[in-house]
């Protein structure tokens, strides 16, 4: 491991706690001085250059009222494409059922904002349907293959030196986040995943963003600080988060949309992303998308877990980076936008679309997803 060492009178304290000679060191070549004789500065983790980027997507839900969910995956896909990462190491959950609903008045394009490009184009079609299920984002994280049902087989296969983005976006509840089909995502499930994955020595250094209401009961009290990951939530445990780009606010989805483009903090550290800014920390970044998301008429407390050592890395040695030359471009001001709780945000598409009610109503994924919401707000039974 490579570090930078100490001189002078330091080096020779050092010599003597190790009981080494000038000649003995001399013979030393870089490589095999003992770990703990080498001293590293700067604080934080140590992510390189070397180690192989690996990212994965995951949108929770399905149904045109969700739009934003799948919206906010695609674009981040297209951030970590347009920053050199390659899509044999970016894995994508997302049902798959947006970009040609009979609703979109786009037919294949997929937008997360008012005035933004299509950013479906392109997307890895890896887990979808009925293959985005909480037990193939488990085997995927692992890298265990054998666990895994349908979908492309591809799983995060990284190694030692490699570091990792995960990245979820849907509805949740007090330590549960949802999945389209089957069971839920459970905090300690997930967090038990992520411990066994650094067990495994399988990565380096982990980011995870997670957007949904009662985010931060996922890793409150629960993420270790010492297993190198470093993770933000949209919101505190006991909060909702929020859906932007909605109808009748500022500013609107195009007019022929009924439903949100975006998440308040998803699209906060995105178009953040979209700026480019090469020499930013996730520090900087995590202040950004805490002022952006909490300073609104409604907003939430976007919260950091896990090492926060990590915070000093730049974002770039997660997301890639580029040349100034993004395809996805933003103008964003970084300003206040108007904003949904993300649990009235698929009622208000319901009430804004007159024959999505009924189809609703048949569809007991759909009830599943109804029935979080309402478990979420404290009025539902434990049973379904």
């Amino acid at each position: 491991m490579r570090g930078q060492y100490c001189s002078s009178g330091i080096f020779l304290i050092v010599l003597t706690i190790f009981g080494l000679s000038s000649a003995q060191l001399s013979k030393l070549m870089p490589e095999e001085f003992p770990e703990d004789f080498i001293i590293h500065v700067g604080g934080g983790s140590s992510t390189g250059p070397s180690g192989t980027k690996w990212a994965v997507l995951v949108a929770g839900s399905m149904g045109y009222g969700n739009y934003r969910h799948q919206a906010d995956v695609c674009h981040a896909y297209q951030i970590l494409k347009t920053r050199g990462l390659k899509d044999e190491n970016i894995i994508v959950f997302m049902y798959d059922d947006i970009a040609y609903d009979p609703e979109n008045p786009r037919p294949g394009v997929i937008i997360n904002k008012p005035d933004g490009p299509d950013v479906y184009h392109g997307v890895p079609k890896d887990y979808t349907g009925e293959n985005v299920t909480a037990a193939n984002l488990y085997a995927v994280i692992l890298g265990d293959k054998s666990n895994l049902s349908g979908g492309s087989g591809k799983v995060l296969n990284s190694g030692p030196n490699d570091s990792v983005f995960i990245y979820y976006t849907d509805h949740g509840g007090p330590g549960i986040i949802g999945m389209p089909v089957g069971d839920f995502v459970y905090a300690n499930d997930l967090v038990d995943v992520l411990i066994k994955k650094h067990e495994a020595n399988a990565y380096k250094n982990m980011v995870f963003y997670l957007e949904s209401c009662e985010s931060g009961s996922m890793f409150q009290g629960l993420l270790p600080t010492n297993i190198s990951i470093y993770a933000t939530t949209a919101a505190n445990a006991t909060e909702s988060s929020w859906g932007t780009y909605c109808p009748d606010m500022t500013p609107p989805p195009p007019p022929e949309y009924d439903t949100c483009l975006g998440d308040l903090y998803s699209i906060s550290w995105m178009e953040d992303c979209d700026l480019e800014l090469s020499q930013e920390t996730l520090e900087e970044q995590y202040q950004k998308v805490k002022w952006r998301t909490i300073n609104n008429t409604y907003g939430s407390h976007v919260t950091q877990f896990g090492n926060l050592q990590q915070t000093v890395d730049l974002l770039a040695l997660y997301l890639g980076s580029t040349d100034n030359s993004s395809s996805i471009e933003s103008k964003s001001s970084q300003s206040s936008l108007d904003v949904v709780d993300n649990r009235d945000a698929d009622l208000l598409h319901l009430g804004t679309s007159s024959n999505v009610l009924p189809l609703a109503l048949k569809s007991s994924r759909k009830l599943k997803r109804l029935w979080m919401m309402k478990l979420q707000a404290g009025s539902a039974s434990t049973t379904i």
